[in-house]
């Protein structure tokens, strides 16, 4: 980033490179649509790229990405929530963005000694947990999609999202909680409950705490 910052245009085809696939996999949980993905992670390099006169070495590089990240992710939603134009149920979904969802909840049940084995399979298996994960509010998500996909700490998920560590830590164990009750239920009654600890404005309450 440091040769970018001068204007190093092969360092900054580097960065896209090494960095797109990951910024891909992150938009396509975190952004409006699904389809969307890969023009929100244009949109990150290009404000990279913007920035890189002010760039000061301080936190990791991807750390400070990933914020850019969930800055663009955020400011998508609300533009195309100003304009009525999705409708997430029908937006296009890719396979990669199936096995992202899923990951998430598998990783969650494993820690809570459910084994996703258990819910059906196939394209419905698919579905159910794609929406479970998908009723988690949009910093929850973030915050499992860095710690799992990421491998961030919790030290680097909290500068990333602008929290605390100990906010960080009550956001993963909600999700995890969420994801839990609502994939428990679809096993037991076959209806997919949605979790009512979904907001944002409940997860600011673990940044106050």
């Amino acid at each position: 980033m440091l040769r970018v910052r001068d204007d190093d245009a092969s360092a900054f085809a580097e960065l896209v490179a090494r960095y797109e696939g990951r910024l891909v996999r992150l938009m396509r949980t975190m952004g409006p649509r699904a389809d969307l993905a890969e023009d929100l992670a244009q949109e990150t390099f290009m404000r990279v790229f913007r920035a890189r006169k002010t760039y000061q070495p301080g936190a990791k590089f991807s750390t400070w990405l990933f914020t850019i990240a969930g800055n663009v992710a955020r400011n998508s939603a609300r533009s195309i929530g100003r304009r009525h134009e999705v409708n997430e149920v029908d937006a296009p979904r890719s396979q990669d963005a199936d096995s992202g969802a899923q990951l998430l909840a598998s990783t969650a049940l494993d820690v809570s000694g459910m084994m996703p084995g258990r819910i059906a399979e196939g394209s419905e298996r698919a579905t159910i947990v794609r929406a479970a994960v998908e009723a988690l509010s949009e910093r929850q998500r973030m915050a499992m999609m860095l710690s799992r996909f990421e491998n961030m700490s919790y030290v680097e998920i909290a500068e990333t999202m602008d929290l605390t560590t100990k906010a960080v830590k009550s956001l993963l164990s909600r999700a995890r909680v969420n994801l839990k009750e609502s994939l428990q239920a679809y096993i037991e009654t076959g209806v997919l409950s949605m979790p009512s600890d979904r907001s944002d404005d409940d997860d600011s309450d673990a940044e106050d705490s």
